[in-house]
């Protein structure tokens, strides 16, 4: 196996978590994972604010001129923050830092039983919030630029939205739902209308009556312990014969070698670790996700209210950057459109890329995704601009 031709051993652009995850189990790289370690978020970073189990970190390790306004990040929170900062030399985080720009990120943290009271009002108005008044406080600056991934970028939306007077310059969107019933809404998105038009209504509610958090590994523990245990019987099978012609040995050899000087391989074993490496779904987020976003899409109408204000879109009034995937099934384009549609913004600009959810931001082609992201900012990111 070579580096240049790492076939299914690799991220395509428009791979998604579905088909990362197939292909990962496909591939035995699960057990592969419990004999080749990989680092990622390696980024230096600092903890420079904490909030319950969310904490903000600052990165470093640029040597050149700061952009006077710094970029706080957010995340899709069902799974971890590692997937911005990969692997090295696969980072959006390492990019921008080596980029001139003064980079921050939330991380919700992980949640247990005890915060399966949390809702989006504590993940809006005191971890964003809270972020935000902490990046511009360690920073020095005036101004900020706020980046949301997937589920973060849902609630960064709805930050600029309720706070249209707050010291927000940019938002940057990628792959970030604000209407979640659209015509179009994808394969994914189907059993939203069925949930709410067919006598088969999920009651979201269950999960914290019941469950307290929506244990979202669930499935993939599942398939992880039943594939781990094939494995484990043809080694217990294969694994002396391998050794004592020599093979086993020099196979993993081979692919720790590889990871190790290969930034592609790295990247594959780092994204077949994030895609099941899930976070526990707070009980009242989820109910107030499922219901008010998937089954009743009040976002977009004004229908969502937190703690007595209410979430206005067209409020929105910041330069925005909407970037969606044309390959994406988790967050199909059509669930993104609405936000730059809404939004009084002078200065907003929407773009469908040819990829999909996870390749984006972890692809061959994320670079280019990285520098689009970049050559936005850039300009954007000085005093006055």
């Amino acid at each position: 196996m070579s580096a240049e031709n790492l076939g299914i051993f690799g991220i395509s652009d428009y791979d998604g978590p579905e088909t990362i995850r197939s292909r990962k189990y496909a591939t035995g790289t699960h057990v592969l994972l419990r004999e080749v370690e990989v680092e990622t978020g390696a980024t230096p970073k600092e903890v420079v604010w904490e909030n319950g189990k969310a904490r903000l970190y600052r990165y470093g390790g640029s040597t050149g001129e700061k952009h006077p306004v710094p970029i706080l990040l957010t995340y899709g929170f069902v799974l971890k923050p590692y997937v911005l900062d990969l692997v090295p030399g696969n980072s959006l985080v390492e990019y921008l830092v080596d980029a001139g720009f003064d980079v921050y990120m939330l991380d919700f943290g992980i949640s247990g039983n005890e915060d399966r009271k949390l809702s989006i009002e504590n993940l809006v108005l005191d971890y964003i919030h809270g972020a935000i008044e902490k990046t511009l406080e360690v920073s020095g600056a005036e101004e900020i630029s706020l980046f949301g991934q997937s589920q973060g970028g849902t609630l960064c939306a709805m930050y600029a939205a309720l706070f249209p007077e707050a010291p927000l310059k940019n938002l940057v969107l990628l792959s970030a739902p604000t209407e979640f019933a659209p015509r179009n809404p994808g394969m994914l998105g189907q059993w939203t209308h069925m949930s709410r038009a067919s006598g088969a209504y999920f009651e979201p509610a269950i999960v914290p009556w019941f469950m307290g958090n929506l244990p979202t590994d669930l499935a993939s523990k599942v398939i992880t312990s039943a594939s781990s245990a094939q494995a484990l019987a043809l080694g217990a099978v294969a694994r002396p014969f391998g050794q004592r012609f020599g093979m086993y040995g020099a196979t993993l050899r081979e692919l720790r070698d590889l990871a190790e000087r290969d930034v592609s391989m790295r990247s594959w074993l780092a994204v077949s670790q994030w895609v099941d490496d899930a976070a526990p779904f707070p009980g009242e987020v989820f109910r107030q996700w499922v219901k008010d976003f998937y089954q009743g899409d009040k976002l977009v109408k004004g229908g969502v209210s937190l703690r007595g204000r209410t979430v206005d879109l067209t409020n929105i009034e910041c330069s925005i950057l909407n970037v969606s995937g044309k390959w994406d099934y988790v967050v199909p384009a059509a669930q993104t459109k609405a936000t730059t549609e809404l939004a009084k913004s002078e200065d907003k600009q929407s773009v469908s890329l040819d990829a999909g959810h996870v390749g984006m931001i972890a692809g061959p082609g994320a670079n280019k995704v990285w520098g689009r992201l970049r050559d936005w900012l850039e300009p954007r990111s000085a005093v006055g601009s």
